[in-house]
């Protein structure tokens, strides 16, 4: 295992350090697309046989259903693919630029981060999104996806090396471990830090949180999004009811979906009912505090404190009943994951503040907390959505899958 892991790391090295113009990453772009097309019955038969896998292994309705692919799903990864060719290449900009009375003319310049680690669960166009995004920004891939996906997995990732190879271009920026051995996993996180220079998992609470537990190589990514959407005193019942509808029920197992309402307690009693009797409606079970059980006629569960800091990704919701705006933040600065938090609100100057305060990545006015999405931002897909402090911050896509350097230019200088 250990030679076999130790090649892919010494070959993804040696393809990040060549540098490959933004015409021909884009012709070999369009041929991966082509060849998914041409391919695609080998694919559905690749995919037949993961999905006959998953079902023997009675895997949860969930997984299974992101493992399908059909024609459907592979127009979309097409598509996907296409945006990411319409997109400007990120490297080898200069991000700014500035001279010095000391003579010195500076540059901070774009460049790829190296060599990228992604290890992902079930939905097969993962590995083309992950694909495209990192070799489209000059980064070398090492992709280990999850067991139930395996077969679909292993032809996207040969297709784009195909397009690589046909186009003359080191295959190795793209690279797939095709192994269902969970040791690879331990492996990429302990022992190539030499080779790999930040890993991205994308995947459920259990995975990112090994990966975070055990990997001695930076990480981007998030552990949970433990989303809430404040609904202030001078919000609009209207358009408050189809938020929260959107926020909650639109998808359920997203990381962007509002896992907590915060309702002000001057609107309780008018905007209780019409809106969670829609939610409850729609089969959504609601854990409320004491205050929202005097005004809310429907059914209602007590909550207690570990409500405040459960992701259900399910059809279940937390409510509680706040005083001010100020109490809002506090609670989702103290509860929340720091991933994408939501104010409805007529008034501005409310919104500012709380977009201001809250320490989420991505802090959102009048808006579904469902938009934190990669393709949502025009970012053409992403590889995840990261909730570090340090950037990259919200959805990980083209323009984030870099660094820079300072290039310097003088005439001659030498420092007094």
């Amino acid at each position: 295992m250990s030679h076999y892991m130790n090649l892919i790391g010494k070959n993804a090295r040696k393809a990040s350090v060549e540098k490959i113009n933004s015409k021909i990453k884009n012709k070999i772009l369009k041929k991966y697309a082509s060849l998914i097309d041409k391919e695609k019955n080998s694919i559905l038969k690749a995919n037949a046989k993961d999905i006959n896998f998953a079902l023997k292994k009675n895997l949860k309705d969930n997984l299974v259903d992101r493992l399908i692919l059909n024609q459907k799903k592979l127009n979309d990864i097409k598509n996907s693919i296409k945006k990411i060719i319409k997109l400007k290449d990120p490297i080898d900009k200069t991000l700014e630029k500035w001279s010095r009375p000391n003579g010195l003319k500076i540059n901070r310049v774009s460049i790829p981060i190296g060599v990228i680690g992604v290890i992902y669960e079930s939905r097969p166009n993962v590995t083309s999104d992950v694909a495209s995004l990192c070799f489209k920004s000059g980064n070398a891939v090492i992709l280990k996806g999850g067991s139930e996906a395996i077969n679909t997995n292993k032809i996207l990732a040969k297709l784009f090396r195909k397009a690589l190879k046909e186009n003359k271009v080191n295959e190795n920026f793209i690279q797939f471990i095709d192994s269902k051995d969970r040791k690879m996993v331990d492996f990429m996180l302990s022992k190539m830090k030499d080779y790999i220079d930040v890993i991205i998992p994308r995947g459920g609470k259990s995975l990112v949180k090994r990966v975070q537990e055990f990997s001695s190589v930076p990480i981007i990514g998030h552990l949970e999004g433990l989303c809430h959407t404040f609904i202030d005193k001078d919000a609009e019942l209207k358009m408050s009811t189809n938020i929260i509808y959107n926020a909650k029920l639109r998808n359920t197992s997203i990381c962007g979906a509002t896992e907590t309402i915060l309702l002000h307690k001057k609107i309780v009693k008018k905007f209780c009912n019409p809106i969670l009797k829609k939610l409850e409606d729609n089969n959504c079970k609601i854990y409320g505090d004491r205050f929202l059980k005097k005004y809310y006629k429907g059914k209602i569960y007590p909550a207690k404190e570990k409500n405040w800091s459960t992701e259900y990704l399910s059809a279940i919701i937390s409510v509680k009943c706040v005083k001010n705006f100020e109490e809002a933040i506090n609670h989702i600065n103290k509860y929340g994951t720091k991933h994408t938090d939501a104010i409805i609100t007529k008034n501005k100057k409310t919104a500012k503040k709380f977009l201001k305060n809250v320490k989420s990545s991505i802090a959102m006015h009048n808006t579904s907390t469902q938009f934190a999405d990669g393709g949502e931002f025009g970012f053409g897909g992403e590889v995840g959505i990261s909730t570090n402090t340090l950037p990259p911050r919200g959805p990980v896509g083209l323009g984030q899958l870099i660094s820079y350097k300072y290039e310097i230019v003088s005439n001659g200088q030498t420092r007094k």
